[in-house]
C-alpha cells in the first residue's frame, strides 16, 4: 500500500532536538581551563587523601635492602586498590556535578570535553599524591634496618586501571545531567494538524458509533466512503 508524503517539517521517532552550538567565546574557553585545573588540584587532595586511608603490608627485613612480607596472604594490597577505586568514583561524581553545574550547562560542549580532561589528569595524579608520601622514608628504611626489623610497605596501587574510574563517573554525572536538563528538546513533537497525545493516552481505544441498517444496505451500491478510498486506495466509482 503506497505511503502518503509527510508535511514539511515533520517530526519522525527517534529525531532529537536542535544540537547546542559549539561555543568558543572566550568565556567559554577560560571555563574550561579552570575546570581542568580544578579537577587536577582535585586529584590532588585525593591522592593525599587516599595515602591516609589505604592500609600498608607490613614486612620483616630478610636480608641488606630487601624485606618480604610477613602474612604471605595479606588483603592489604586488595584493600589499597579498593579504597583508590572509591575515592576515584566519588571525586569523579564531584568534578563531573561542579562542572556541569559551573559550565557545562551555560557554554556547552567544550567544558564537557573540559571535565573529561581534567578528570583523566585528576586520576593520574591522585595516583601520583597518594604513592610519594613515605615512598622516600621507606627505601632508607629498607637499606638501614636490621635484618629481623618490620616495617609497612611503600603504597602501589597495583591495579592501573582503576585510574580510569574517575573520569568514568565524572563522564557519566555529566553526561546524565545534560541528558535529564534536554529530555524535553528531544521529544519528538506533533505533526502538523495531529494533536498531541495526552499523557496516558497509550493504549486506549477509540470508540466509533455503531453503524445504522440504512448504512450498511447502501454500502455494496455506493461504495466506501471517499477518505476509506484513499486509505485503501481503491478507484473512484
Amino acid at each position: 500500500m503506497p505511503e502518503l508524503p509527510e508535511p514539511p517539517g515533520a517530526a519522525r521517532p527517534g529525531d532529537a532536538g536542535p544540537a547546542r552550538p559549539f561555543d568558543v567565546s572566550p568565556a567559554a574557553i577560560g571555563v574550561t581551563l579552570a575546570i581542568v585545573a580544578g579537577t587536577a588540584l582535585l586529584g590532588l587532595a585525593a591522592g593525599y587523601a587516599w595515602s591516609l586511608a589505604a592500609p600498608r603490608a607490613l614486612l620483616v627485613i630478610v636480608s641488606h635492602g630487601a624485606a618480604g612480607l610477613v602474612q604471605s596472604e595479606t588483603s592489604a594490597f586488595i584493600a589499597a586498590d579498593g579504597a583508590f577505586c572509591l575515592i576515584a568514583l566519588a571525586g569523579g561524581a564531584v568534578s563531573g556535578a561542579l562542572g556541569y553545574v559551573l559550565a557545562v550547562r551555560r557554554y556547552g560542549p567544550l567544558p564537557m570535553a573540559g571535565v573529561l580532561a581534567g578528570a583523566a589528569a585528576a586520576g593520574f595524579l591522585a595516583r601520583w599524591a597518594g604513592e610519594q608520601p613515605g615512598s622516600g622514608m621507606f627505601h632508607h628504611l629498607l637499606a638501614t634496618l636490621p635484618v629481623g626489623a618490620h616495617l609497612h610497605d611503600s603504597l602501589t596501587l597495583g591495579a592501573g586501571g582503576a585510574i580510569a574510574f574517575w573520569p568514568l563517573a565524572a563522564g557519566l554525572v555529566a553526561g546524565g545531567l545534560e541528558a535529564f536538563a534536554t529530555r524535553d528538546q528531544r521529544a519528538p513533537a506533533a505533526r502538523p494538524g495531529h494533536p498531541a497525545r495526552r499523557p496516558g493516552s497509550r493504549g486506549k481505544r477509540r470508540r466509533f458509533p455503531a453503524a445504522s441498517p440504512a448504512s450498511i444496505e447502501a454500502y455494496p451500491a455506493a461504495g466506501p466512503p471517499r477518505r476509506w478510498r484513499r486509505r485503501a486506495c481503491l478507484p473512484a466509482p
